[in-house]
């Protein structure tokens, strides 16, 4: 089982390195918009890009977690995967077409009636996106990181350059002043490095197209033994179908989970009880220091990268539900170390905001950072219902979250503003995870050990929460001791999960 432990933490660092350098190099956009950018103007990109968020799961649908299912069962894996491509290139060709004849009403709808061409921009952004999905899928099933990795990385440096070019050297050449502070006309250069990027990224993507290397021991039930796989690229209606029921409650599982990650921005702008230009500002604070939370998500994110076709594969064997434990343990280690680690640093990771007019938003970093690590929790868990074909329950519970995060949002924004919004993200994930535990327990029973889990999360919340502030106000005028106390923080904790573990192996040869 340490073998099978150890292939993949290797696939999440890989996962996790390509991902945590794209993703660095992509949030080197946060310094350059809040540079040049007023909080109002940011919050406008802030607003548009959690639109694009909730599109993107309608462009794709499910499929591509659909497509994991089917490919790592179906003997013709060729056709399952030129099925599900061909499938979102049609649709998303639709969507495009469809919500370009409808960007003036769509933009007025949205509160952007005087640039329908943000509309036009993110349209074309999301049908190169959903049809870069599968060939993504398929790298990542092959258990091919690397390559990935690099055209994740590519796209990154991309829309980064584009977006540099654009915001800062380009008006550089122009009045020979850096980092000037640009009007709102602006925005619409954050849109055209994306869609360049996401062009890119797409012919890359492409490239993957030739046979699937995936092996598997068994065949699906509907093909018969021992029939050679396809080699063409060709539609399957048959398959689309038994992999569209499949994919569609993912499809809600994805809108709800969307709603839970992205809607508290748009709601911010309709419920705070100010005018436009604050709303926008208060919300570009808040989505700026959102992403302070960058450890905590990238990790989440890599892990979950891995870990979905690692589940998959390893679904048949005899000792999966230990292996799944095990791996939920490590998990829960890992992230209960960086929530300390980021707090231990806060005070060092705010500069990466452009400036102070940011720093506001600080308040709203440890709910965050403990909400994403109980939403990276409930990707564990999530594992039941997709080994189980019951992604209905995955819909229910999303829906459930969903509710949550509507209601919530309503009741306190307009009492205590973007903290709010904070809470609701944070009840939200942990309601989510709690309620897919129980009802994964009673359909696909997992040996997960909840004890280690309050340990490791209580300890996370003691010594990143409530001590660090006291040291940050004991040692304010003493950096050089703030970072010492920092250091023993961490080591406390590093050293508190060595003896436990070893305390429960013991336990667990008994």
């Amino acid at each position: 089982m340490n073998s099978i432990i150890k292939k993949l933490a290797g696939q999440t660092f890989i996962y996790g390195f390509s991902t945590m350098l794209a993703r660095f190099i992509n949030y080197m956009l946060l310094p350059i918009h809040t540079a040049v950018f007023i909080p109002a103007d940011y919050g406008v990109i802030s607003a548009l890009y959690s639109y694009v968020s909730l599109f993107i799961v309608l462009f794709t649908y499910g499929m591509e977690t659909g497509f994991f299912r089917f490919a790592t069962n179906h003997h013709d894996k060729q056709r399952i995967y030129s099925t599900a491509q061909i499938s979102l290139l049609f649709s998303s060709t639709i969507f495009f077409i469809l919500i370009s004849f409808f960007a003036s009403s769509i933009a007025r709808f949205i509160g952007f009636a005087e640039h329908p061409e943000y509309i036009l921009c993110f349209a074309a952004v999301l049908a190169l996106d959903a049809i870069s999905a599968v060939p993504f899928a398929r790298l990542r099933i092959e258990n091919r990181p690397v390559k990935y990795g690099i055209i994740k990385l590519i796209n990154v440096l991309v829309n980064v350059g584009l977006t540099a070019w654009f915001l800062i050297i380009q008006p550089f050449i122009n009045s020979g002043e850096w980092l000037i502070q640009l009007n709102a006309d602006s925005i619409i250069y954050v849109l055209i490095s994306n869609l360049i990027a996401s062009a890119v990224t797409l012919v890359l993507a492409v490239g993957t197209v030739r046979n699937l290397r995936i092996k598997t021991k068994s065949n699906s039930i509907d093909e018969p033994a021992g029939q050679e796989p396809s080699n063409k690229f060709k539609f399957d209606f048959a398959i689309w179908k038994k992999m569209f029921r499949y994919s569609l409650p993912l499809l809600i599982v994805g809108l709800a989970g969307m709603v839970n990650e992205t809607l508290d921005r748009v709601l911010l702008l309709h419920l705070l009880p100010y005018g436009d230009k604050q709303n926008f500002s208060l919300v570009g604070i808040y989505s700026a220091c959102y992403k302070l939370s960058i450890l905590m998500t990238l990790f989440v994110g890599a892990y979950r990268m891995a870990a979905e076709p690692f589940f998959f594969n390893e679904a048949n064997k005899a000792d999966a539900k230990k292996i799944y434990a095990q791996t939920m343990n490590y998990f829960v280690i890992a992230c209960s170390f960086l929530f300390i680690f980021v707090m231990c640093f806060l005070e060092y990771f705010k500069y990466f905001l452009g400036n102070e007019s940011y720093y506001t938003g600080l308040q709203i970093v440890p709910v965050l950072l403990l909400a994403n690590l109980f939403l990276g929790v409930y990707y564990n868990l999530t594992i039941w219902y997709k080994l189980t074909d019951k992604t209905i329950y995955g819909s229910y519970i999303s829906l459930f979250g969903a509710g949550i995060t509507i209601g919530l949002n309503f009741y306190l924004i307009p009492k205590i503003g973007f903290m709010g919004s904070a809470w609701t993200t944070l009840a939200c994930y942990s309601m989510m995870m709690i309620v897919s535990y129980f009802l994964g327990q009673k359909i696909y029973f997992v040996p997960y050990s909840i004890k280690r889990f309050l340990l490791y999360v209580g300890l996370a919340l003691f010594l990143g929460w409530f001590c660090n502030p006291f040291y940050h106000q004991l040692f304010e005028s003493h950096q050089a001791l703030y970072l010492l106390a920092s250091a023993i923080t961490l080591a406390l904790f590093v050293c508190v999960v060595f003896f436990a573990e070893k305390f429960w192996k013991q336990i667990e040869r008994q």
